[in-house]
């Protein structure tokens, strides 16, 4: 019974990782279509941000549910002003952008803080099931992608701004021409899309080892569970999440990480095959 508890808790901990991972990936290319290559180093910056935070006394917790959303937040929006913002309508073009855009950080960060290997503590302790050990931090995790997809629906679904933010995704001509200004709504999209982003970089920061080139680890896994996901930001995003999520840690746990990833790979493969415009599109058309 124990193990079945265990085999569970780390379903649980792959599938809310993996969507709080791809939660601003979701924003930024789900509803902007901009291929951002550089997510996986907007996940490093907020581990970075968290890591160099927390050691200059600053309180984990704040270090993570506070500076480094509002950091990797304030750079996405510089990118934004600088980059991005030539780059709307342009697909292949935002690709090619932003994947030296990734290298850039990731030559900057290796050139400041060099190329070792940098962690902080696990804020909360464990617990044992018979002779099993697992951390409070697990369920914190799934407790924080519950959170965020509750606001985040809340957002988009029931205030003025999410209002404005979906009709000008759609049709930002028609938003302009009722007083909507589109270029502060693409800003605003695309910093919040890079400080949440920057959120999960920072709640990964102590069960990952943190490297400039972490990043890396990241992007592509993001990449498929939101295409595999489909049109639906919120509900496409979580059901690719929950599939693959489990996928990899069932097969990690029964196998070895590397035959974890492949699984995940394989079941990507067979579901684009199968459903071609993502869970969302055939199972939940019309949701957010």
């Amino acid at each position: 019974m124990a193990i079945y508890l265990i085999v569970a808790l780390d379903v649980l901990n792959g599938i809310s990782s993996l969507f709080l991972l791809c939660l601003g990936l979701a924003i930024i290319f789900g509803m902007m279509k901009i291929i951002n290559l550089a997510h996986g180093e907007f996940i490093m910056l907020g581990a970075y941000a968290t890591v160099i935070s927390a050691n200059a006394g600053v309180n984990i917790w704040i270090a993570m549910l506070i500076v480094a959303p509002l950091f990797v937040g304030l750079v996405g929006l510089i990118i934004e002003r600088c980059l991005i913002r030539f780059l709307y309508g342009r697909l292949v073009d935002s690709m090619l952008a932003t994947w030296g855009l990734s290298l850039l950080i990731i030559g900057i960060i290796t050139t400041i803080y060099g190329n070792t290997q940098q962690g902080v503590p696990t804020p909360l302790g464990g617990f044992s099931i018979g002779s099993y050990q697992s951390s409070y931090y697990t369920l914190f995790l799934a407790g924080m992608a519950i959170a965020m997809m509750a606001l985040v629906y809340g957002v988009m679904r029931y205030t003025r701004w999410g209002l404005i933010a979906r009709a000008t995704m759609q049709n930002p001509a028609m938003a302009a021409t009722l007083g909507v200004n589109p270029t502060r709504v693409y800003m605003s999209t695309f910093a919040i899309g890079a400080a949440i982003t920057g959120l999960a970089g920072g709640l990964v920061a102590p069960v990952s080892g943190i490297t400039p080139g972490m990043g890396g680890a990241y992007v592509a896994k993001a990449f498929m569970t939101v295409v595999g996901g489909g049109a639906a930001m919120l509900s496409g995003t979580m059901s690719a999440a929950s599939l693959f999520g489990a996928v990899n840690q069932v097969g990690a746990y029964f196998t070895t990480p590397v035959y974890g990833e492949v699984l995940v790979f394989m079941a990507a493969i067979v579901l684009i095959r199968l459903l071609p415009q993502g869970i969302s599109g055939r199972f939940f058309k019309g949701n957010l």
